[in-house]
């Protein structure tokens, strides 16, 4: 991205009435990285302008003080060695002498203990995104350039533990420096002339590759949920059809070792809650023979469907997709042929389709990467462990549903608990990417979650659900606020996992006993997805909604089936959990 066209970005929402409130807190004069921030920020907020606020040239400390008091939606904090000290910046000259080497530790010490607290209490307030020293230091050191000097890895050491204490202890999230320097050159970032005569550091490359690092820390893309793979010349080198089960490999012996690689991303993202899908055009028989290697490096069970047949590859795609019940956009389809990726492309729409690069050791290693990319998460909570589990365990529980649903339900010994407003991260992820069951599409930035949070006319209820089939963990959430006497709910999502359970059942008439009033207000709206709250509210109301909904203590009884699960309530207000 040019100036140019940043700014061009920025002036794209200047006339728009929604504002989104940001802050840049530097000890530099921010010049053209304000505007590439700006316009890094637009690109990742689906309406409204970007406003952002700087604050006084060379008073970091300060200006994050004053941050606290009235925070924006966001922060971010690109750091440099000056605002630790102003002798190891180029536009100080009273600091390059020997003898002052122990006065600069200690001075960079003490700021960063500083800047450790103000960011902690910040970062608790409003979501902060830090960037580490990307400048070189000055040539102010003994040895020649190529030598290490005990006091440059001494500073180095204490900004590693600065870091590594804050994303530990806080919230703060901080830039990977590798990745930073991936992409910006070391040496192309500093802009002598501009730092000495105006106090901007950046050539613009570095700046607007810098603002984008920071802005994807402040409004981060959603993970995708699911990777569909092939196995020939993907998952393993060879075709299993052909070569063999035993000929196979993934390995350095056959130097196929990048295959192996694959499989091992595809394991650790499984243990982040990703969906992992085999679709191969395969004999059944054969490509099991493949799966159940000792040696292959991601777990059998992980891999959940395998469709390994003749037909079509968008056919196995489609049904994988109903499988999982999630949506084409949230899947990556991985294949080595161009004609089958075309194919599915073509065959199942949203879908995002990548050429495997077999025999590209390289193109591997970048599409590993890629993967982390799409499917990284900061946090793994329970159902992120029991997903795919949990997955496996409904295939049974679905074929005792539709064979009787009542018997199944009756003892199937469940147990929910209400958990009402106790936020958390489950809580926040489950608002932003339920789909089908969700009242109006809603989603949350993590700003506008914090200022509901502090509402104090706010209400929350989270739900857990087990039965001995299996625990589904956190699968609902119903979030509102009182208004003149009256519950006005906005947001209601139940993950797709724990359909057939009368869950939204219960989570209504938890609501009627806890508000004890006779009717509640649904802020409903229709979207091209959420067809299955829809059809639960034409069951009470007795029409199809368009649009809000007033559902009557009475109408929910003559209306509600029965109910079986035992239920516990946790409520935040008092610490207990006691039946409900």
């Amino acid at each position: 991205m040019t100036l140019v066209e940043a700014l061009r970005t920025v002036n794209s929402r200047a006339k728009e009435t929604a504002r989104h409130g940001f802050s840049l807190a530097c000890g530099f004069t921010p010049l053209h990285f304000k505007t590439f921030f700006a316009a890094q920020l637009v690109e990742r907020t689906v309406v409204g302008r970007i406003d952002v606020e700087v604050g006084l040239f060379g008073d970091l400390p300060g200006t994050l003080r004053r941050l606290i008091e009235n925070p924006p939606d966001g922060v971010a904090v690109p750091l440099e060695w000056s605002d630790l000290d102003s002798r190891l910046g180029f536009r100080s000259t009273n600091g390059w002498r020997i003898d002052r080497g122990a006065d600069i530790l200690s001075s960079v010490q003490m700021r960063l203990s500083e800047l450790s607290l103000v960011l902690t209490e910040l970062s608790q307030r409003t979501t902060v995104a830090l960037s580490l020293p990307t400048l070189p230091l000055p040539p102010m050191f003994k040895p020649p350039r190529g030598m290490s000097d005990p006091s440059v890895l001494e500073l180095r050491r204490q900004l590693a533990e600065f870091a590594a204490g804050l994303v530990q202890t806080s919230k703060v999230r901080v830039v990977d420096s590798q990745q930073l320097d991936s992409v910006s050159p070391i040496s192309t970032r500093y802009d002598t002339a501009s730092d000495l005569r105006t106090g901007f550091p950046y050539r613009p490359d570095h700046a607007c590759l810098l603002a984008e690092a920071l802005a994807n820390l402040l409004r981060p893309v959603a993970p995708m949920k699911g990777i569909i793979t092939d196995l020939d010349n993907t998952l393993w080198s060879g075709i299993i059809g052909e070569d063999g089960v035993d000929e196979i490999s993934w390995d350095l012996d056959h130097k196929t070792q990048a295959h192996g690689l694959y499989q091992e991303m595809l394991a650790s993202l499984s243990e982040l809650g990703v969906f992992i899908g085999v679709a191969s055009k395969n004999d059944p028989l054969v490509a099991q023979q493949g799966l159940q290697r000792a040696d292959l490096v991601v777990p059998r069970e992980s891999l959940f469907p395998v469709e390994a047949n003749w037909g079509a590859k968008s056919e196995s795609v489609r049904r994988i997709l109903q499988t999982w019940n999630i949506g084409a956009d949230s899947v990556l389809f991985l294949d080595d042929s161009p004609i089958e990726l075309a194919e599915v492309a073509a065959g199942v729409p949203g879908i995002q389709c990548r050429q495997f690069p077999t025999g590209d050791a390289e193109g591997i290693l970048q599409l590993i990467g890629e993967m982390r990319d799409l499917f990284g998460k900061t946090t793994v909570t329970l159902e992120d462990q029991l997903r795919v589990s949990s997955l496996r365990n409904n295939g049974a529980t679905v074929t005792s549903v539709a064979t009787d649903p009542e018997e199944f339900l009756r003892h199937a010994e469940a147990e929910i608990t209400l958990e009402w407003n106790i936020p958390d991260d489950r809580c926040f992820e489950l608002i932003n990417k339920t789909n089908q069951f969700n009242l109006n599409g809603q989603r949350l930035d993590e700003a506008a979650w914090r200022r509901r949070l502090a509402d104090p006319q706010a209400f929350l209820l989270a739900v857990r659900y087990g039965d001995k089939y299996a625990p589904l963990g956190k699968v609902s959430v119903l979030a509102g606020r009182w208004q003149n006497g009256i519950p006005l709910i906005d947001i209601w999502v139940l993950s797709c996992r724990a359909f057939s359970r009368r869950i939204e059942h219960q989570v209504l008439q938890a609501c009627f006993e806890r508000f004890d009033c006779d009717q509640l207000f649904f802020d409903f709206l229709p979207t091209e997805r959420n067809a299955t709250l829809c059809e639960l509210l034409t069951d009470f109301c007795g029409a199809e909604p368009n649009g809000p909904v007033i559902l009557t203590r009475s109408k929910f009884k003559s209306h509600c089936p029965s109910l079986y699960a035992k239920v516990l309530s946790h409520d935040s207000l008092n610490g207990n959990r006691v039946a409900a």
